[in-house]
Order: structure tokens, then sequence, then C-alpha cells
């Protein structure tokens, strides 16, 4: 049996990695408030700001890994504001924190003494875990710490079998980004031609690119741009 542990799969990049873990036959499990709709994923409702939330999940999870030959934990959920570094108050930055960064950590020390060998730990970044936009700003800090978080996983992880990886997609057409638009077709349009290929992204194209990660150790510790060729400003 093999296992795809995945927070966020209810919609966009989380969702469509669900659906290519599935097709590989691997048992699916999604943390996230909202179920997944695929069918046959087993949803495990969790508020990934909550420490006490994370540890229910974890209980069910620990017993579902006995057994499994490999698991793939992806750490896709996020949370992102618009603020900017003069707007962002403390207490906004804390709850992006708590979600981007600290669950992570959280979900991490609970999970990792029980996968077994050939598993992987993959960080789904961003763009932006390396370079910034203006208004994104507590969204920029938490995926550069995403990226830290990576490197160091790697390094400690050594010789357990385990292997990690930062998957930084461009711009992806996802709810949260969305959102984040505005649903205003101009910027849409705009965002589009900051790659070569003139179009935001697909989520199964990500999705792709995380089940090749989880099934090819030789990337341990590498960050893994997935952008279309982002133009460089």
């Amino acid at each position: 049996m093999n296992i795809a542990i995945i927070t966020g799969a209810s919609v966009g990049i989380g969702r469509a990695t669900a659906e290519a873990f599935m097709a590989d036959g691997y048992q699916v499990h999604n943390l996230s408030r909202r179920p997944c709709p695929a069918p046959g994923v087993h949803n495990l409702c969790c508020d990934l700001s909550s420490t006490a939330s994370i540890d229910l999940a974890c209980k069910s999870l620990e017993a579902a890994i006995v057994g499994a030959r490999s698991v793939a934990l992806v750490h896709n959920a996020s949370q992102m504001l618009k603020d900017s570094a003069a707007s962002c108050d403390s207490d906004a930055l804390r709850r992006v924190l708590e979600t981007n960064v600290v669950a992570i950590n959280t979900l991490n020390q609970k999970l990792l003494p029980h996968l077994p060998r050939s598993s992987s730990v993959i960080y789904v970044g961003s763009t932006l875990s390396e370079k910034a936009v203006p208004g994104s700003f507590s969204y920029v800090v938490s995926k550069h710490a995403q990226l830290g978080m990576m490197r160091a996983t790697c390094q400690d992880l050594m010789g357990s079998g385990l292997h990690t990886t930062l998957v930084c997609p461009g711009f992806t057409d996802t709810e949260m980004l969305r959102t984040h638009l505005g649903d205003d077709p101009g910027v849409e349009r705009l965002f589009a031609e900051m790659n070569s290929f003139g179009r935001l992204i697909d989520p199964t194209e990500i999705a792709e690119l995380i089940r090749w990660a989880h099934h090819n150790p030789v990337i341990n510790g590498s960050v893994l741009h997935a952008n279309l060729g982002q133009k460089e400003s």
C-alpha cells in the first residue's frame, strides 16, 4: 500500500495532486476544512491554524501509515492575504505563518517518525519563494520560510531514506490566485503574460511535477521551478 497525505486538497493544485496520486493507485488523505470532491479521497477535516486539530488528524494518519511501503507527504495548503510591509499588522502575519509555516512543522514533527524509507516530504512553495511582488508581504515571507524549511529538512533527514524538495509554481489558475487578482480579466492577462507561453499554469501541470518528484529521490534538496519560463523583471 502507498499513501499520499496532502494538505489543502479540496481545490486547485491540491485537488489535482490528489487525483494524480489516485491514478497511481495511492490511498489519498486530504487535510483541510473543506472536503476534496474527488471520489475515493479520505477527507480529514482539519484546521491547519489549530495545533489541536492537526494533532487529532495525525492520530488517524499514524494508524493509516502502518504497513505502508511509501508515503508522499505534500505540504500544499497556504493562506494568502493582500498586504504590504507598511500595512501588515503582526496578528495578520502570525495567522499566515501559522498556516503556511507552523502547521508544516507540526505535521512534520508528528509524521516524520512514522514515514517508511522511500517516502517524500514535498513543499509546495511559489515563484515568490525566491522573489517578491508588491502587495503580498506575509505570503512572500511565508514562502521564503518554506524554502529554508525544505533545505533544513533535507539536511536533517540525511541517511533516513526520505527525500524532500520545494516545488515552486508560477502563476497557476487556482481559486486562491483568482481571489487575489479579483477576477479582473485585465489583471489576469497581465499575469499570464509574465511567462513565455502567455497563459496561466494549469493545476494538473503542477500536480504531475509533484507526483514525479515523489518517485525520483535524485531531486532531494532541490528547488523545482514550474513557471513556464517566467520573464525577468
